[in-house]
């Protein structure tokens, strides 16, 4: 089996360089029989992962040959897991990858067809139409919105990005009290969430924006 990060005709070079003449034609050929004999595992995997329950989403852009034009263009790999432990459980985790050639919400949009659950995913108008039946209900990403005021605040702090970033890390904190300890039911780890001090802003911030503050209460 060939094993190498590298497209097979900067690998066929190498060999070349090495003595061996190694046809590119018969290395695709071996990558093909490599994937046809995995299929049913990969299959396997993605029918674990889609299993009712809750599943994260994520994806990132990937440079791939565009042949006959030189370049490359870029595609998409997407990542679906399945990681309760922070929630206290011992089921596997499990990831399911899966590429597209495009950004287009109609790929995430059949990876999920017939997943029924909880999924948290960032803010891409792509997810939306996974939501709009009921079975599958969305779970915002903290570290999305996170990211974005920190952006804010390396670029110039103000009152408001440090009161918001002080205020997610008490959420943080919390969350860092029942990780990964069994709290089931749901309703027990909603309770323990709720049995904490909701983060309030400081006296500065009410200083500075009185007005702003009185609706920063979080639900």
């Amino acid at each position: 089996m060939i094993v190498a990060a590298q497209p097979l005709y900067r690998q066929a070079a190498i060999y070349a360089r090495q003595g061996v003449e190694l046809d590119r034609t018969t290395m695709a050929r071996g990558v093909g029989a490599c994937g046809a004999l995995v299929r049913p595992l990969v299959e396997a995997l993605h029918r674990y992962v889609m299993m009712p329950g809750k599943v994260h989403a994520d994806d990132t852009p990937l440079p791939v040959l565009a042949p006959g034009k030189g370049q490359t263009k870029t595609g998409r790999l997407w990542a679906y897991v399945r990681d309760d432990r922070a929630s206290g459980s011992d089921a596997a985790p499990a990831v399911w990858f899966a590429y597209t050639p495009n950004h287009q919400g109609q790929h995430p949009q059949a990876h999920l067809a017939g997943f029924r659950g909880i999924l948290q995913a960032d803010a891409y108008a792509g997810f939306n139409a996974v939501f709009t039946d009921g079975s599958v209900r969305e779970a915002a990403c903290m570290a999305h919105a996170r990211r974005k005021v920190h952006d804010l605040h390396v670029r110039k702090a103000t009152p408001t990005t440090t009161e918001a970033l002080r205020r997610i890390g008490e959420l943080y904190a919390i969350e860092a009290e029942i990780r990964g300890k069994l709290l089931a039911p749901l309703c027990r780890r909603a309770t323990c969430r709720a049995s904490r001090p909701i983060p309030m802003p400081s006296s500065t911030a009410r200083a500075r924006h009185p007005v702003s503050c009185a609706t920063w209460v979080i639900p």
